[in-house]
């Protein structure tokens, strides 16, 4: 039985899947298992990933049913203790796994394992992201993991183990949505669990592709419905206003959808307190004006600057 069970999905990622594969196979700490979950490619990620011949690669194929449902597939095909997960076109650095075993040695109680993250941004630019009331040399226990996660997500889909036997508990990916799909899992789980993080940065996460993917309009995605974590925020004043920052993100992008009533009854839930002026300015801003700048942002971020207009 393997340590860990190395989890990725793959859509359509012929660009990235063979870096991202080598990333793994190049690992200083050599307990694992890879699966693949191709989720319906239609490009030729399915004949890049075959040309590879080792006994640790598990590749798996269905019908497209988006990222939740492939995790899902994957951790139930999975034999090892932890579930370290991978997107098709992130990288790790060669000590990532033996960074993740030193945490779990370290506290062997806890539901999520965070390695640091760098993001790479089409430039080639390189921006490695702080946490709140994190130092950059701190390693252990976080205290508040969503007051940690109010600017960068400690927990990514990338950087993170969790042992298996927590989900047993907490349940599988809400597969109903395909937008934060992440963040609603590592919400669960850390209310349940500590999260623990390192202090090194084992990850490279090519932001540009995410950008593509946040030129979509919301209108075709499908997002939790905010009252899933209403007795939770009651008794989390940092998870309320974590998920404030999400309400105002997602009103935003609906304003901009021209979805003005689901746009007004999301900024309704939040409590003023925790979002900036200049978020409570731009939802009075015209829909046109908003679309420019959501423009200017993946520019800027396309060239390593990193700008927020929800902060």
């Amino acid at each position: 039985m393997p340590l860990f069970s190395v989890v990725i999905p793959l859509f359509n990622k012929e660009n990235f899947i063979q870096n991202t594969l080598n990333s793994v196979l190049n690992q200083t700490f050599n307990d694992y298992e890879i699966i693949i979950i191709n989720d319906g490619s239609t490009d030729k990620s399915e004949q890049i990933v075959e040309e590879f011949n080792d006994s640790r690669i598990i590749y798996l194929s269905k019908l497209n049913e988006g990222v939740s449902a492939a995790r899902n597939y994957g951790i139930q095909h999975s034999k090892g203790k932890y579930i370290a997960f991978l997107d098709a076109d992130d990288l790790w650095l060669p000590s990532h796994l033996s960074a993740l075993k030193s945490l779990i040695d370290r506290h062997p109680e806890a539901g999520i394992f965070a390695s640091r993250y760098k993001l790479i941004f089409q430039n080639q630019s390189i921006y490695t992201p702080n946490y709140q009331n994190i130092n950059a040399e701190y390693s252990g226990i976080i205290t508040d993991y969503f007051e940690s996660s109010l600017h960068y997500a400690v927990a990514t889909s990338s950087s993170v183990a969790v042992p298996k036997s927590v989900f047993e508990k907490i349940g599988n990916f809400d597969t109903a949505i395909n937008i934060g799909e992440d963040m609603d899992m590592w919400i669960r789980i850390a209310l349940e669990y500590s999260v623990v993080i390192g202090n090194s940065v084992t990850v490279s996460y090519l932001h540009f592709v995410r950008d593509s993917l946040s030129k979509q309009s919301i209108f075709n995605k499908k997002t939790k419905d905010f009252s899933f974590y209403k007795e939770a925020e009651k008794q989390h004043s940092s998870l309320k206003k974590y998920l404030d920052l999400y309400r105002i993100e997602y009103a935003l992008q609906y304003k901009m959808a021209n979805k003005k009533n689901i746009a007004k009854n999301l900024y309704q839930q939040i409590n003023p307190e925790n979002i900036s002026l200049k978020s409570k300015i731009l939802f009075y801003t015209p829909r046109i004006i908003l679309t420019f700048l959501k423009k200017i942002k993946i520019i800027l971020r396309n060239n390593g600057i990193e700008f927020s207009i929800y902060h």
